[in-house]
């Protein structure tokens, strides 16, 4: 079977992989945001925080010639770089202050650890699917 133009180059980078797996680490950072707030629900003066949605950080790090592959966030991680740190999260501007100075919702933050379920759910659901695509391809050849 004589290969298609350009077959080679489509299995050297499967960009679809890459992708999936930077929203699955994005979802997981949106749930430990969500999480650290919900254990400061009850600190004084503490702001609630969150991540900018997964399509403006993956846009930024491409941008940056980054392959949005595996980041260190500590040192002891084997793979990745430690620059390549978590996205740092921002200050929910929109969030109202209760009379201890606290912005932490807890409603809010149930709805931000279920969208970061969903989103987790999502890459899963992708990354199979196109490891499906994927073997079926190579087992046809």
């Amino acid at each position: 079977m004589k290969p298609f133009e350009g077959e080679a180059r489509m299995f050297k980078n499967l960009e679809v992989f890459k992708i999936s797996y930077a929203m699955a680490v994005h979802a997981g950072q949106k749930q430990a945001v969500a999480a650290q707030n919900v254990a400061n629900s009850d600190t004084p003066e503490y702001q609630a925080r969150s991540l900018a949605p997964f399509s403006e950080t993956y846009q930024i790090h491409t941008s940056m010639g980054d392959n949005a592959g595996q980041r260190a966030t500590r040192e002891r991680h084997l793979n990745g770089v430690i620059a390549g740190h978590m996205a740092d999260p921002v200050i929910d501007d929109e969030a109202v202050a209760s009379p201890n100075g606290n912005t932490v919702s807890l409603e809010g933050e149930m709805l931000k650890s279920l969208d970061a379920k969903r989103q987790h759910d999502r890459a899963l659901a992708i990354y199979n699917s196109s490891l499906g695509i994927l073997r079926a391809t190579l087992s046809r050849q």
